[in-house]
């Protein structure tokens, strides 16, 4: 037990400043503060330590950073990008929902698997893709961009390693640090990758984590697919309208802030962070009203144009003269 309370804690020098004991704790309700977005897609690339305070603006992740902003209007769904510690594997290329993972993209690659894979939606033509499987969860630990992240990140996920090796799930998820993910004012900060009830992949991020969370993110969303309402922030395909229906979803009357997670089909809406693509987000259209259609007659009371008007004329004249003909030889017969 004595280990579970270590990992529980940070130096009390920096708890209050920027551990789970800072003042801001709990001040917001974090509910629906990401913007909507469908595809997550992760570089592996260095760690953590190595990081600059934008680990976009460097090498590899630099070089998807700028395809997405300059090429944002060719691509088939809202793509967001981030950085999660690399190590032997830098290069790799993690994309969800779709649960893929390509190996060893370099510098010179990039535009082509661009090209291929985010635009078109087809196999990486120079590359192997590979499925992955499991739960992925990334916990946010980028400290050179906001010492709170670096504080709360590490603690958390040492407590998640410890919780997964003591449920022996350690082939069953994965765990890795990435890059900042929005609002270091909410750490700890993750994001969770697995099924739901329905098997389908969804990504739900969660905020104002603390280590005494794990267990029951573990337990509860990882094991059951059950939402843990109170620290949640939203999840990846939800635009934003349908992110506060899941919020606001009737509690359990227990009081423990858990909702079930709904497979949605959503996709589209804007992408969270910097160097996520922006857009204004999709709207579902209005039912055209229905028509009713008119039919008109067209054989008897169609307009007449002024020949036809003559020829009837002089046809009904015609017609009048021999009858009058007829009735004055019938009479002087």
């Amino acid at each position: 037990m004595a280990d579970v309370e270590n990992l529980n804690s940070v130096p009390a020098s920096e708890d209050t400043e920027y551990g789970f004991k800072r003042p801001e704790m709990y001040s917001t309700n974090i509910a629906n503060s990401i913007t909507s977005y469908a595809r997550h897609v992760f570089v592996l690339y260095k760690t953590p330590e190595a990081w600059l305070s934008h680990v976009e603006e460097e090498g590899l992740p630099q070089r998807f950073a700028t395809l997405l902003k300059d090429r944002k209007s060719d691509l088939l769904v809202q793509t967001k990008l981030n950085v999660c510690e690399g190590g032997g594997s830098d290069g790799d290329v993690l994309i969800f929902p779709d649960m893929i993972r390509y190996k060893g993209v370099k510098d010179t690659d990039v535009e082509g698997f661009f090209e291929d894979v985010l635009v078109n939606g087809k196999p990486w033509s120079s590359g192997i893709q590979e499925e992955i499987s499991g739960t992925f969860v990334f916990v946010c630990t980028h400290a050179s961009r906001d010492k709170r992240c670096g504080v709360c990140g590490p603690v958390i996920l040492e407590r998640f390693k410890q919780e997964i090796g003591s449920r022996g799930l350690s082939d069953q998820i994965t765990l890795k640090r990435c890059s900042h993910v929005g609002q270091h004012k909410y750490a700890g900060n993750l994001i969770i990758f697995c099924p739901d009830s329905a098997g389908k992949i969804t990504g739900n991020w969660y905020g104002y984590v603390t280590p005494d969370d794990v267990p029951e993110l573990l337990d509860q969303h990882i094991a059951k697919g059950e939402i843990i309402q109170r620290i949640w922030r939203g999840q990846m395909g939800l635009p934003g309208g349908e992110a506060e229906k899941v919020h606001e979803q009737k509690v359990i009357p227990n009081g423990n802030g858990v909702v079930k997670e709904e497979s949605k089909g959503f996709t589209g809406g804007c992408c969270q962070g910097s160097n996520g693509v922006s857009c204004c987000q999709d709207e579902t259209p209005k039912p055209e009203p229905i028509k009713k259609e008119v039919k008109k007659c067209t054989i008897w009371f169609q307009p007449l144009d002024k020949e036809e008007l003559y020829i009837g004329a002089a046809v009904v004249g015609a017609i009048a003269t021999i009858a009058m003909a007829f009735t004055f030889f019938k009479r002087s017969g």
